[in-house]
């Protein structure tokens, strides 16, 4: 068989699963890091619950894949995890699932990696949401997913601390509500209320166009350009105002 006959036929089971996001379909990739309780909490004794310095390459990272050429309109960032949200009309690679989701993994396990100084990986899958609303459910389910895992960390250091074990207070917590846990956490001298927004409501990233000033080189005159710069926001809003900012960036 000659290598054209040869490369047809075998690239049949390569591709045969090769589906491709349709048309209009919003598309919003999630990664998480794969082993990092044992990266961060025993590897390295990053500071629990939260560490700047992690969520800093955490932010370098979602920059980096920003700047990777598919066309991402936001990134966001709590604990190990980032949601990237697509462009609707992005049709890179024809928009084939297994692309994005190799690309991407091996984009931020690399970024990660070079920033950590060791082979790291992340994981990826795609979620295809058929309108804005759907966008919004989901950003809105990450955000959440951050409160209440700064919430369950913050109590669950506070006890460790204090000279508990994993199994008590794995047990201590298991029937716990949120006020319960607030106020466990005040009792000890934390205001949950006061920590930093970024703990709680995870990072955002975007690209914003700002106006530059420069000199037209024809006409040695002052000229008004436009640029896109990347925006690191680690002050998010909530609710319906997180709404209103994710379809700001997503129009």
């Amino acid at each position: 068989m000659n290598f054209k006959n040869l490369n047809a036929k075998m690239k049949c089971f390569e591709t045969l699963a090769d589906r491709s996001v349709i048309p209009q379909m919003y598309i919003i990739a999630r990664l998480d890091g794969r082993g990092f309780t044992k990266l961060t909490k025993e590897k390295y004794s990053f500071e629990t619950p939260f560490d700047e310095k992690f969520s800093e390459m955490m932010v370098e990272t979602v920059k980096h894949v920003l700047k990777s050429g598919i066309k991402i309109l936001y990134g966001y960032t709590q604990s190990d995890e980032i949601s990237l949200l697509f462009d609707i009309n992005e049709n890179s690679f024809s928009r084939k699932r297994s692309k994005y989701i190799s690309i991407l993994a091996g984009e931020v396990s690399a970024a990660f990696s070079m920033l950590i100084g060791e082979a790291v990986v992340f994981d990826c899958r795609l979620s295809e949401l058929p309108n804005k609303e759907l966008v919004y459910d989901y950003f809105q389910w990450r955000m959440d997913d951050a409160y209440k895992n700064s919430l369950n960390g913050h109590v669950y250091w506070n006890l460790r601390k204090q000279g508990y074990s994993k199994n008590e207070v794995t047990e201590k917590m298991l029937n716990m509500n949120v006020a319960k846990k607030n106020e466990l956490l005040f009792s000890n001298g934390l205001n949950f209320n006061d920590l930093p927004k970024w703990q709680k409501r995870g990072i955002g990233v975007y690209w914003e166009e700002i106006e530059k000033e420069g000199i037209n080189e024809i006409n040695n005159q002052k000229m008004i350009g436009k640029k896109k710069n990347l925006i690191v926001n680690k002050e998010l809003p909530l609710k319906e105002e997180y709404k209103l900012f994710i379809r700001k960036i997503s129009s």
